[in-house]
């Protein structure tokens, strides 16, 4: 636009940018439409390319020739062979342009009818704009850089330069490196690197860059505006080394690129076993409970000391079996999660390695309480087979070693091991879902092909699996699994002692003594003699005399109070 055109002067009369009413942005080639309920209107001159339309924040470059109704042509930047470029939303410009340009694909060519209120109103723009005159312009979209603002609240946007490959993101515990370059806004260099890495929770430089790596994709190129509170605030920086003082309350320009990252995991929900990925690994099939796997292990302390190297010679993998207790638990857990080839550095805190005992391993010892750091290659697996590739015989057979083996762990007081083998369960019960596979009630789920000889045995497996992990859940103190395990067995079931003694035991820990005394009752009258259960029966009327205790005295001190105020009230 000429320079004497005061072209920006309306966008100031309006400062609220709303979103106009309907959907301009598919408008057939010839239509023309309205735009909101201002009397912007919109015709298709050509159409666009693809789906996206700029929006509010963005630096778009357009090419335009504005009219009057009678045809007078008062500004065109085609005469110019100069493009007009400026950020949408912003009330740089009349307002009818920002609502009608972030309706535009790229390449689009539409014909604006704005009517006074959305141009320069009453006032006109004297010479060449008369007084409450609407005005067309016909306008062609060339491009636009997306600015996004990245925290909602100005303080920081973001400017791609170049977009980056694939759709994720970094997340905060993930380790990123990237090359930066960082600017006052005279342009004054006062931080550099060709390339840094850091965790981004962590953070590096100022509170901008961890902010902006999240929203950024791997290779993208961008430049930040970031405000002084998301830089370095009123305090500002003194110089050091060759990096030149920041000033307080100084904005900074950020050019950033986001080279690579390595993804970090939290394996366990305490966020004690750490996986950081080296080399992502093939495919999507990961192992399961039961898993045979071939691995190259290199095991350290936090100094570097290695203690253990196993697997590095191709022709002596080190192998071992999942959840099988042949490796400590934090290892079990991360190989778990790992694909075929991936290479990862797996820390692990001393609860899920050697605790506070002393260890003696291949080639050092492992001090007590000690944090180990394993690189770990997943060369191969062979899964434990899954319940759906078996057929019936197989899937009895292996319900009744998973059930074997969990009475084997519950014997030796490892209820949450043998649990795992009675029923399928998570491995994290967050909302990750790494379901670690089949376990024995899972095997014997039913199945059309058994026979009728298959289905009893299948019961009594089932039975004996569900009353197997109630014993489990009571000793975890897990109650609720431990109700609903055993009105499982007594939906099969309904005289089952054990089952009617274990949910008694469950519902009096819950409070629920109605519920608790109903089932022994009903277990003494199927089984007279069983001392278990009159013991429970002589413990469960302790417990609800004493409830009844807590009562009457409860009613009683408020029937008093409510006696005393009777007494106030009548007097």
């Amino acid at each position: 636009m000429d320079e004497d055109f005061d072209f920006n002067t309306a966008g100031a009369m309006d400062e609220e940018m709303g979103i106009p009413d309907g959907d301009a942005s598919f408008l057939k080639l010839g239509e023309e439409k309205e735009i909101g309920k201002e009397g912007l209107k919109k015709k298709l001159l050509k159409e666009g390319e693809g789906w996206d339309t700029p929006d509010n924040g963005d630096e778009v470059e357009v090419h335009y020739t504005g009219t009057l109704l009678d045809g007078t042509k008062f500004d065109s930047s085609r005469d110019r062979a100069d493009t007009f470029k400026f950020t949408l939303g912003q009330g740089k410009v009349i307002k009818g342009w920002d609502l009608g340009i972030k309706t535009m694909k790229k390449h689009e060519n539409a014909l604006f009818t704005i009517p006074p209120e959305l141009a320069y109103g009453a006032s006109g723009s004297p010479p060449t704009i008369p007084p409450n005159a609407t005005l067309q312009f016909d306008v062609e979209l060339l491009s636009w850089s997306s600015v996004k603002d990245i925290c909602k609240d100005g303080g920081i946007f973001k400017k791609v330069i170049t977009a980056g490959e694939k759709w994720e993101n970094p997340k905060d515990p993930d380790e990123v490196t990237v090359i930066y370059e960082a600017r006052l806004d005279d342009g004054t260099l006062v931080s550099k690197s060709e390339g840094v890495e850091f965790t981004v929770r962590d953070g590096y430089f100022c509170p901008a860059l961890s902010k902006a790596v999240t929203t950024m994709k791997k290779g993208e190129k961008v430049l930040l505006t970031v405000k002084p509170e998301y830089g370095f605030g009123a305090k500002g920086r003194e110089a050091f080394g060759s990096e030149s003082s920041i000033p307080p309350n100084a904005a900074l320009l950020i050019d950033l690129e986001l080279i690579s990252w390595k993804t970090v995991s939290e394996v366990t929900d305490d966020k004690k076993v750490l996986k950081k990925i080296l080399k992502e690994g093939e495919g999507y099939e990961r192992p399961n409970e039961g898993t045979v796997a071939k691995v190259k292990l290199t095991g350290k302390l936090h100094d570097g000391t290695i203690f253990l190297k196993k697997g590095h010679d191709d022709k002596d993998l080190f192998e071992f079996k999942i959840d099988e207790e042949q490796v400590i638990d934090g290892l079990d857990r991360a190989v778990i999660t790992m694909k075929k080839g991936e290479v990862a550095l797996v820390t692990i805190a001393p609860e899920y390695a050697f605790g506070s005992s002393e260890s003696v391993q291949d080639l050092a010892v492992v001090p007590p309480n000690s944090t180990v750091i394993y690189e770990v290659e997943l060369v191969s697996f062979v899964k434990d087979k899954e319940s759906w590739d078996m057929n019936t015989p197989e899937k009895i057979e292996a319900a009744g070693k998973k059930k074997d083996e969990g009475n084997v762990l519950f014997k030796a007081g490892k209820c949450v091991r043998a649990s795992k083998r009675y029923e399928k369960l998570s491995n994290d019960k967050s909302n990750k879902k790494n379901f670690i596979g089949s376990q024995a009630a899972k095997f014997v789920d039913y199945d059309t092909n058994f026979t009728e000889e298959e289905k009893k045995q299948s019961k009594v497996l089932k039975v004996a699996c569900n009353l197997n992990n109630a014993a489990c859940k009571l000793k975890l103190k897990d109650y609720k699994e431990a109700e609903k395990l055993c009105t499982k067995v007594l939906e099969i079931e309904s005289a089952n002692v054990k089952a009617l003694y274990r949910r008694a035991q469950a519902c009096i820990q819950q409070a629920d003594l109605d519920l608790a005394e109903k089932d022994i009752k009903k277990a003494l009258e199927i089984d007279p003699n069983n001392r278990d259960v009159k013991l429970e029966y002589k413990a469960l009327k302790e417990k609800i005399k004493e409830y009844n205790k807590k009562d009457a005295k409860f009613y009683g001190n408020m029937f008093s109070k409510l006696s005393k105020l009777e007494q106030t009230e009548s007097k």
